[in-house]
């Protein structure tokens, strides 16, 4: 049996990506990856270093503006220390303490004046740190704002003891103005102009000690000067110290419930859970097959049966200005062609060279290339024949002199063109 005619076959050549092609491709995003984690991690070590690990003068906040170290140092010295962080947990704490010493700090100004007013009524030991406008209000009306001092060294000078035991404290701080003569205050570490650092009022039983500056409690300052001491006495006197510093959820609320509110419990679990299942489903079926293949139609398509189906949707949704537009494109690409224009020839070029061949006036030709919009079947119809008078009588005008009839255009074949 002869070989000739005969095919060798071709072994087809599988297109399923393997293991080192994925990680070819996915080396780039890797490496992305790696530089973007190493990039946060550095960004987080440096400002988690400068920054603060908690709130300011945070019970168990270590962070230079935090609190932890005269919170540690009272712990060892027999003081039970009570962080909370609402002022019905502070009534509450007091209250099971019977005799405790409250420490407050609003440094975002979340209490009220009422609530402000009920410190006064919680234990009768209250020392504020950096009290705003309200809080002066409310628990020493006599006391106004004086100012950051601007002295080298604060001295007590005062008969306070826990001021005469610290002698100095670090100045440079916040201060607090208090009036000469005013009943039952007392003013330590003066500054200049009636400005104290600390101030105390005693009413009967009850001792409100306002400390204007937050560096006497926070932890890279409590070691300086006095300060150490100051803090240790005016918050060890007795054996429970309430720590109150006042949170979100001090602030009354107001309004209609939110959404969250109103939403059950389960509703959040079962969400996430579905979205786990979505993109579990995802990875399981988004699977790919390998690159898309090229290849050349099995069948025929003729072009006569992409013309009438192209004619029947256009009849079907009454898009008579797509299809003549389509007649249009193709008549002036073939004007064009015969005057002699490039392909790249502006639209305006075109009428002209035509009109001139023509000898038809331009407005004509503009209209029937460009400007007439068929209202009806019948008026694209005729629009139609118009477009194909005057491409014929462009084909004649450019042809050149003794070139003999006109060549008839070959017999269609009813197949597309590649």
């Amino acid at each position: 049996m002869s070989a000739v005619g005969t095919r060798t076959p071709v072994t087809p050549v599988s297109s399923t990506p393997t293991i080192r092609g994925v990680l070819r491709r996915s080396v780039f995003w890797v490496v992305a990856g790696v530089g973007a984690l190493l990039v946060a991690v550095i960004a987080f070590v440096l400002t988690g270093s400068g920054g603060t690990a908690g709130p300011r003068l945070g019970a168990d906040n270590p962070a230079p503006a935090g609190g932890m170290a005269v919170v540690e140092v009272l712990r060892q010295q027999g003081v039970t220390v009570v962080p909370v962080d609402t002022l019905d947990e502070a009534g509450d704490a007091t209250a099971a303490a019977g005799n405790a010493t409250l420490f407050v700090s609003d440094e975002s100004g979340y209490l009220s004046t009422a609530q402000l007013a009920r410190l006064d009524d919680l234990s009768s030991r209250v020392v504020v740190v950096d009290p705003d406008f309200l809080a002066l209000q409310a628990l020493a009306p006599d006391v106004g704002f004086g100012g950051v001092s601007t002295a080298d060294s604060l001295s007590a000078e005062c008969t306070l003891p826990a001021a005469e035991r610290a002698e100095t404290i670090s100045p440079g701080g916040k201060t607090l103005g208090l009036p000469a003569g005013a009943a039952g205050y007392t003013g330590c570490f003066p500054g200049e102009n009636d400005t104290y650092s600390v101030i105390e009022r005693v009413t009967d039983d009850r001792t409100v000690t306002l400390v204007a500056d937050t560096a006497v409690f926070a932890n890279d300052e409590i070691a300086t000067y006095g300060n150490a001491a100051l803090a240790l006495n005016l918050l060890g006197a007795v054996d429970t110290l309430v720590w109150y510093l006042p949170t979100l959820a001090d602030v009354p609320v107001t309004g209609p419930p939110s959404l969250g509110a109103l939403t059950p419990g389960w509703v959040t679990p079962v969400l996430l859970l579905l979205v786990g299942v979505t993109i579990t489903a995802m990875v399981w079926r988004g699977r790919r097959f390998g690159p898309l293949v090229a290849e050349n139609l099995p069948v025929v398509v003729r072009a006569s049966e992409t013309m009438e189906g192209r004619a029947r949707l256009y009849a079907r949704t009454s898009a008579r200005l797509r299809a003549i537009d389509a007649i249009r494109i193709g008549a002036v690409a073939r004007m064009a062609q015969a005057a002699g224009l490039p392909r790249t020839a502006p639209l305006d070029q075109v009428i002209r060279a035509v009109a001139a061949l023509t000898a038809r006036p331009p407005e004509r030709v503009q209209a029937v290339l460009v400007g007439e919009m068929p209202g009806s079947d019948a008026a694209m119809m005729a629009l139609s024949d118009a477009i194909d008078e005057l491409e014929r009588a462009t084909a004649l005008a450019a042809r050149p002199p003794g070139a003999g009839p006109s060549p008839t255009a070959p017999p269609s074949t009813g197949r597309m063109e590649p």
